[in-house]
């Protein structure tokens, strides 16, 4: 009897995720391949850094005073730890952002935004609006704006959550 129903599980395990949902998933992974990809290049024509620098310098601006420890940019990039930190360094280079030790935990930085990376965010952005404005706002209602970012929220919460 347990047998039996340790294989009616792993049919059940089989059906799932349906085909629509691979197929959702598919389109998901190569329509935000496609968009970063044309976001990128239009940075680049601009002869602007990489994306990447821009959610980093964002994040730091946006964050209470300009300062945000370097796992909050982490965990609001989704960027891997090492690139975040191999980053970080370029930005520090780049006279882009402060490293502070972090007050509170020793292991940790804080990162400070300066001007000269406040100057860089806000060339950068006009740039970036304009390809997100060409290769999503120009094909989307924004009721279908809405519903995507519904739709994306959700996925994004349940993950936070799980």
């Amino acid at each position: 009897m347990q047998v039996q129903a340790i294989f009616a599980r792993v049919r059940g395990m089989v059906s799932k995720p349906s085909a629509t949902v691979v197929e959702a998933w598919a389109c998901l992974v190569r329509t935000e391949r496609s968009l970063r990809d044309k976001v990128e290049e239009a940075l680049k024509r601009a002869q602007l850094p990489a994306l990447d620098w821009y959610h980093v310098l964002n994040e730091v601006e946006h964050a209470p005073r300009g300062m945000l420890r370097q796992t909050g940019v982490q965990d609001r990039t989704q960027l891997a730890q090492y690139n975040v930190c191999r980053l970080v360094d370029r930005l520090e280079r780049e006279g882009l952002v402060e490293r502070r030790q972090c007050q509170l935990d020793g292991r940790n930085n804080v990162l400070i935004i300066t001007q000269k990376g406040r100057a860089l965010r806000r060339q950068m952005w006009p740039v970036y609006a304009s390809a997100i404005e060409e290769h999503v706002g120009a094909h989307l209602t924004e009721a279908e704006a809405g519903q995507l970012a519904r739709l994306l929220g959700k996925l994004l919460q349940s993950e936070r959550s799980g």
